[in-house]
């Protein structure tokens, strides 16, 4: 579990004890107590299983794929993967590859919902870009509706790898992977998907501009997860 889980429950059970000892009964504390549950429990950080094949982008979050599209960028042509994160997900954030980091960007903004396709341009969110594997995949956690902070535990220079834990975002939120262009998308929207260990994509030979040949031949075999070992974030 997340530390944030135990600070916001605990609390609460204290708030609830102390409703008890002022009113000497549990009517009023079943509030505070239904709340802590709920925090205990929205802050769960489960252990994932970890593709560990070469080229293999996976989901920085849990949630549902809402949209597929290709983008131009100051870099030329990239695919956009949006990824929709309810109240009721592992709000959890992991690294989609492993690589360096290029570039991590705040940026200030709105709180619109994290369904309008507006708010990966309007709203606070945190941009990060990966250079590993041969290509730069950058993903971004945007703030929903209900988010009100985002989470994100390196700096550029830091090195991640695949599927390790790098931040959150409290509360309904959002979060985007932006992948080249050749990559190979493995999800559609409607397709939910689990942080970590979800494929969304598998990048292509012409991002691998320093790979080896024969590097990209997944099978399915291949993609067969590594059990992660388990870190707190």
């Amino acid at each position: 579990m997340v530390r944030d889980g135990y600070i916001y429950g605990l609390s609460l059970l204290v708030v609830a004890a102390a409703v008890v000892w002022l009113t000497h009964g549990w009517a009023w504390a079943i509030i505070p107590v239904l709340l802590a549950a709920f925090f205990l429990w929205f802050f769960r950080d489960p252990q994932r299983a970890i593709p560990s094949a070469p080229g293999l982008v996976v989901s920085p979050g849990d949630g549902l794929v809402t949209e597929t599209v290709r983008i131009q960028t100051p870099q030329g042509e990239r695919q956009r993967i949006s990824i929709f994160l309810s109240v009721f997900d592992v709000h959890i954030n992991r690294a989609p590859i492993a690589g360096v980091l290029s570039q991590v960007r705040y940026q200030r903004g709105k709180y619109l919902n994290a369904m309008n396709p507006a708010s990966a341009v309007e709203n606070e969110q945190n941009s990060v870009t990966i250079r590993g594997e041969g290509a730069e995949v950058t993903f971004k956690q945007i703030a929903g509706l209900l988010a009100r902070r985002i989470v994100f535990n390196y700096s550029e220079g830091d090195r991640v790898e695949r599927g390790q834990r790098v931040g959150l975002i409290k509360f309904g939120s959002r979060v985007d992977v932006v992948v080249p262009a050749e990559a190979e998308l493995q999800v559609k929207p409607g397709v939910r998907v689990k942080g970590g260990s979800s494929v969304l994509a598998i990048l292509m030979e012409g991002a691998y501009a320093v790979a080896p040949a024969g590097v990209l031949d997944v099978t399915a075999a291949a993609i067969e997860p590594d059990l992660e070992p388990e870190e707190g974030i």
